[in-house]
């Protein structure tokens, strides 16, 4: 958590009345600017900044000489450089120590001098708006010709810890009327935002967190209330720390005037695993969808293809989130989830055709489903597969 720091409050003290007090909208920028400097560098530190920013000056260079193949070249170089830092030792483990352990002993020995102890900070969000930004001027979007621009787009600081995943059109029109028109509406909603944030984040969620981790070591000996009062807290810490640290960023961005996208939309009211999708991390399972799914094919190419093509999005979304199978497996169960929900009425004839006019009738009964679907799937994000397995089966009796 990087916002309740000390170093955090000092830094917003001095930065956000210098930022209101400046007049001039390039004054702003480059006020803005040099604190995304010195946020990225004090949390990154030179091993997290060098990466990013030579990415960040091929990816405006390529994208300025509006040259398919040089965009193209960059994305796969920013693929590479995400493989590389933050699933080098996944694939030269998990992966090519099935194949063959020799050239997995081999990857893994090259690159242990190479890499740093952790991946430079939040690589995963750098990666994704890059490649969003280089494929949008690939088809033909304009590019940002201002390196500042490009440059407070990139490094954006309330965003690049958590998200959300910006778009660069929208952002570049946002950042124009912030550093013009920041007015005391958006620092008030700013503020309100931001207290929201903590309030979800470090008042409810830290806690919640505290009191599972008392009771994860014990779970198999809780009652089957205690049991559906940890994954209900589970599923609650989760929402609350990631939305939290989301309405925060969202604040700390309104208070310079700036609306990021928004990230969550009580996705637990969701009554199917699509309109849940539509509510979960919203840039994100955009950013999957119109740079995954639908360039590879989408529903154009058939129901077995569509669903191939769904199953290998979801894995890489929750591959996304860390290097390990259970993520992966997190990720395919929703797949399953939303596979299964599209199309039960057809594969299930009349079956499913009934049961979807009962849906449609009685939305509880969805929207039910759908929490047990998406709190079940928790058990799978936070613990290896075995224990997982094994917490499902207690609580719902079989153990």
């Amino acid at each position: 958590m990087i916002f309740n720091t000390y170093w955090f409050v000092v830094f917003c003290i001095v930065f956000f009345p210098v930022y209101w007090l400046l007049a001039r909208p390039f004054g702003r920028r480059i006020w803005l600017l040099g604190g995304c400097v010195v946020f990225h560098s004090w949390f990154a530190g030179p091993a997290g900044v060098i990466p990013i920013f030579l990415l960040g000056l091929l990816t405006y260079g390529a994208a300025l000489s509006r040259s398919r193949l040089a965009c193209s070249a960059m994305i796969t170089l920013c693929a590479a450089a995400l493989l590389f830092y933050k699933y080098t030792h996944f694939i030269s483990i998990e992966l090519l120590g099935w194949i063959n352990s020799p050239w997995a002993d081999a990857l893994r020995i090259s690159t242990e001098q190479l890499l740093p102890a952790a991946p430079p900070l939040a690589i995963s969000f750098f990666v994704f708006e890059f490649v969003h930004y280089l494929v949008e001027v690939r088809r033909g979007e304009k590019p940002i010709k201002s390196p500042l621009s490009f440059a407070l787009f990139a490094l954006h600081f309330p965003s690049l810890v958590a998200g959300p995943i910006k778009r660069y059109q929208s952002y570049v029109e946002e950042l124009d009327h912030g550093v013009k028109s920041v007015t005391v509406d958006d620092v008030a909603a700013g503020i309100q935002r931001f207290a929201w944030g903590v309030v979800k984040k470090i008042v409810i969620a830290d806690n919640l967190t505290l009191m599972l981790g008392y009771h994860e070591s014990q779970f198999e000996v809780l009652s089957p209330f205690q049991s559906w009062l940890f994954l209900a807290g589970l599923s609650a810490r989760i929402l609350l720390d990631f939305s939290g640290y989301t309405d925060m960023a969202l604040g700390l961005s309104r208070m310079m005037g700036i609306k990021l996208p928004e990230n969550f939309n009580w996705p637990y009211l969701a009554c199917n695993s699509r309109d849940f999708w539509q509510r979960w991390h919203m840039s994100l399972s955009s950013w999957i969808r119109d740079y995954i799914y639908i360039p590879l094919g989408g529903n154009r190419r058939g129901p077995l293809r569509r669903m191939l093509y769904a199953l290998f999005a979801f894995a890489l979304c929750g591959l996304w989130h860390g290097p390990a199978w259970h993520f992966v497996l997190w990720g395919l169960w929703h797949g399953c989830g939303l596979l299964i929900s599209s199309s039960y009425p057809t594969l299930m004839g009349p079956l499913g055709r009934k049961l979807a006019t009962v849906f449609q009738a009685a939305p509880v009964l969805g929207w039910a489903l759908t929490l047990l679907h998406v709190s079940f799937g928790w058990l799978l994000f936070f613990y290896d597969p075995s224990r997982a397995w094994n917490m499902a089966l207690q609580l719902i009796g079989l153990t």
